[in-house]
């Protein structure tokens, strides 16, 4: 069995961000309901070790709203028995900080990805003999274990998809490690984790065909959408993501794919799609899309 949690489906910034009046955060402020923080899961082959899918700087409280990341056993103890990083952006490695009271779990991420952490001191707080840090080689699959050495029951490849550099990188030039994507499985089902990708190539559609459970890019709903709403002058492609609608968009590319559940994460708090009753929340639910909140669970 594959279980997945999703902790938050907002992209940088959360829903509402901080310092956005925009027409969503307007209504998340005034809705509680419907707020939403930055995009990580927690997937789990057995139910008790959980793996986290980047660490979002909302982490503290996304551990807080969900029981199955609380501690259960004497005074020091905690579920998570390890984080898998996608990339180096901020929101997907500031949460790191909030674990280092010194409980031991390890952290899997590109050798870039790694070295990001390395020349960065305030990642010392995690101290290396109680958080090791482990390469995970694209197309190499392994199996994290937990930390008294047992096998966890997951399997995990990481795989580059079209992307581009974290924003503080971008001077630096494109790297293999800055945009990854993840296969899980367990128990026979497979699950891919795409929070961030500039386009289905044919190779990545032939990966993702077939798969029981896919969560995807669902940064914006249209390429120029933060530029219509006064946001920004960039494009999503020019950010990195494919937009959900349009012949070109994530909809019509995994449509074909018999993929049998769908999902979107890492939602930019100006995508219509994060408002229930919109009609672009109706039209992504027509196709097969489901938008989640913090604290929905999917078993693959």
């Amino acid at each position: 069995m594959l279980r997945i949690i999703v902790l938050g489906s907002a992209a940088g910034g959360g829903l509402p961000q901080w310092n956005c009046n925009c027409a969503g955060c307007r209504t998340a402020r005034a809705e509680p309901a419907l707020r939403n923080g930055q995009c990580a899961l927690a997937a789990s082959a057995d139910g008790e070790s959980w793996f986290l899918v980047n660490a979002s700087p909302d982490l503290r409280q996304q551990i807080l709203d969900t029981p199955a990341l609380h501690p259960r056993h004497g005074l020091r103890h905690s579920p998570i028995a390890g984080v898998i990083l996608t990339n180096a952006e901020v929101d997907a490695v500031a949460g790191l900080l909030t674990l280092r009271e010194g409980w031991p779990f390890a952290i899997h991420a590109h050798p870039d990805v790694l070295e990001v952490l390395a020349a960065n001191p305030i990642f010392g707080v995690l101290r290396p003999e109680i958080v090791p840090r482990r390469p995970m080689l694209p197309e190499t699959p392994f199996e994290p274990v937990l930390a008294c050495g047992r096998a966890s029951g997951l399997t995990v490849r990481s795989f580059a998809v079209p992307g581009k550099p974290a924003l503080w990188r971008e001077e630096e030039g494109a790297a293999e490690g800055d945009s990854i994507g993840l296969e899980l499985s367990a128990g026979g089902r497979r699950a891919f984790i795409l929070p961030g990708c500039a386009e289905v190539t044919p190779a990545l559609a032939c990966r993702l065909a077939g798969a029981d459970l896919v969560f995807f890019d669902g940064t914006l709903w249209q390429d120029d959408e933060m530029i219509r709403a006064g946001l920004s002058q960039k494009t999503g492609r020019r950010m990195g993501h494919i937009s959900m609608s349009g012949p070109a968009g994530a909809m019509a590319a995994l449509d074909p794919l018999g993929i049998a559940r769908k999902v979107f994460v890492h939602i930019n708090n100006s995508n219509p799609v994060l408002m229930p009753g919109s009609p672009e929340r109706a039209e992504a639910e027509r196709a097969g899309w489901c938008v989640p909140g913090p604290g929905m669970e999917f078993v693959a």
